[in-house]
Parts: structure tokens; C-alpha cells; sequence
């Protein structure tokens, strides 16, 4: 596995302090649905387009940079809510303006039960040797610095495509237990579908990471502007590489049953300001999905 790009780590340091103008959108974005739970997705306008002038406010949640998008005449922060905040509770955004002025925007999260799942796993793949729990530390922070990658551009689209056909085999949020040991809930959502299976590109983006992961298998990182990074685990074979731009639509590589799982299915995350949400908020409200 070849690290990460410096070039890539360097210019998202670099484009913490870009501005984003209005004129740069020729149109709102399509959004993902609101939903102000823990793993949930909030939109908050906060301040006119022609304020400012036209340049975006700066947002952030706990110090992270959040997106921000015009629409409908407003810009709007859309945030993503860790899965792990205790709810119901409020949370606060920082926005700061062109002129060095700024205001608190607070927000209440309601608190919403997800459901719980039982798995059965080789036991390597839950008490790991001291061999493994080094390789998964080194792989964790690896993977976290993707998912911190931040770019000025906003995404054109926020209304993304599933990026494999297929029912849910789980859901995002999910309580998990691998051999009735309790284990982090599921921060993806997990596509069944044959190994082999073509993945496509749901928006435009820039691979930032491929690699092979303990836990994750075959994976690939994409980022889409702003802090929306996607990644798809468990491939049987990686298309892409990294520092290549994908468009729509564009074949990313195939199913398979790589990394931890019980049989061939595509695991895919969605993050934004560093927090993995719920990627069914960002799909056509029309798309069909079986539950678990």
C-alpha cells in the first residue's frame, strides 16, 4: 500500500482558509435530507448570499470545518452529527464572516434507537494478536487522515447514486456483536450484491487512498469537496488509484468478501467533517432499500 499522497494532505492544509464565493455555483446543490439525530445530517443557513461580500462563512462543530453551500438565496452549513453523541442534547456551530464578526448557531439532536445485529466471525477478527492490533492502530490513523481530507470546492451534488445495485444487508447504525461480544455500530451501509459486482462513482471526485485493510479489505477513498468523502470496503479488485479524478458513473472496482465479513458485499461510508453519517440521507428519497 503507497501512503497517501503528500501533495494531496498539503493542499487540503492550504485550503482550510480558502474562501468559496457564491458566484463559483451556478445553482443550489441537491442536498441530503435533514435528520438532527447522532449520525444524522443538519442543515443550518446562516447568512445571505449577498453578504459579505458574497464570500461563505466559515462553520465549524467542535472545531471541525463544516461544508457550506448556497441555497435558496442563503448559505447553509451542512453538518454531519457524530453517531456517537449522546442525545437528546443541543450542539453548537461557530460562524465566522468575512469582516471578522461572528455568531453561535445552536441546535437541538433528538435521540433515535438503532437496531441491534449478531454476526459470526473467524475468532482472529475480534480478540486480535499483538501483531494484528499494531497493523489496525497503523491502519486507523491512516484511514482517519483520509477522512479529514478537506477541499475548498463544494461538491456539485449532494444527492448521491447507490454505487452498487443490490438490497441493504445492514443498515447504517447498527448495534454490533461479533461473536456475542459487543463491537462499534456500523458506520456504513452494507450493499448485498455477487462477488465481482461493478462499483461506480455515486458524484464526481478525487481517489485520495486505495489499499488492502485488516478490518475493511479492498478499499477505496474518494473525496468530494468540503469534507464529503466516501469509501467502499471489501472489494475483490481496486480499478482506481490514488490522485485519479472519477467521474459519475465510473467503475471503482468490484465486490468481493476482503477484510472481515461474512460473505461478498460492498460496505459504504459516508463522511462529512470528519464524522461518518448515515449514506441513505444522501440517496434519492425514491430508492428502494430492504431493511435488515
Amino acid at each position: 500500500m503507497s501512503p497517501i499522497p503528500k501533495l494531496l494532505l498539503a493542499c487540503a492544509a492550504l485550503a482550510l482558509f480558502t474562501p468559496v464565493r457564491a458566484a463559483t455555483a451556478a445553482a443550489d446543490p441537491a442536498l441530503p435530507r435533514a435528520s438532527a439525530v447522532p449520525g444524522g445530517v443538519l442543515l443550518i443557513d446562516v447568512g445571505a448570499l449577498a453578504a459579505h461580500d458574497g464570500a461563505a462563512p466559515v462553520v465549524t462543530l467542535d472545531g471541525v470545518r463544516t461544508m457550506v453551500v448556497p441555497r435558496e438565496g442563503q448559505w447553509t452549513a451542512v453538518v454531519g452529527v457524530p453517531l456517537s453523541q449522546a442525545a437528546p442534547a443541543t450542539l453548537e456551530l461557530r460562524v465566522q464572516y468575512r469582516d471578522g464578526s461572528e455568531r453561535r448557531i445552536s441546535t437541538a439532536i433528538a435521540d433515535k434507537a438503532y437496531a441491534a445485529q449478531h454476526l459470526k466471525v473467524k475468532p482472529g477478527q475480534v480478540n486480535l494478536s499483538k501483531a494484528d492490533l499494531a497493523r489496525t492502530s497503523a491502519e486507523r490513523e491512516r484511514i482517519q487522515a483520509a477522512l479529514a481530507t478537506w477541499s475548498p470546492a463544494p461538491p456539485a451534488t449532494l444527492e448521491l447514486r447507490q454505487p452498487v445495485p443490490g438490497p441493504r444487508s445492514s443498515s447504517y447504525g447498527l448495534r454490533r456483536f461479533f461473536n456475542g461480544e459487543a463491537r462499534n455500530p456500523h458506520t456504513g451501509m452494507d450493499i448485498a450484491a455477487p462477488t465481482g459486482t461493478p462499483i461506480r462513482a455515486p458524484a464526481d471526485g478525487l481517489v485520495i487512498d486505495t489499499g488492502d485493510y485488516f478490518f475493511n479489505g479492498n478499499t477505496v477513498l474518494i473525496d468530494h469537496g468540503q469534507g464529503l468523502v466516501t469509501m467502499y470496503c471489501h472489494l475483490s479488485a481496486i480499478e482506481v488509484e490514488a490522485a485519479q479524478r472519477v467521474k459519475t458513473g465510473e467503475q471503482l472496482g468490484k465486490v468481493g468478501a476482503t477484510g472481515r465479513v461474512t460473505g461478498p458485499h460492498l460496505h459504504w461510508g459516508v463522511t462529512l467533517n470528519r464524522t461518518s453519517v448515515d449514506p441513505a440521507l444522501f440517496l434519492p428519497a425514491a430508492t428502494p432499500a430492504t431493511a435488515p
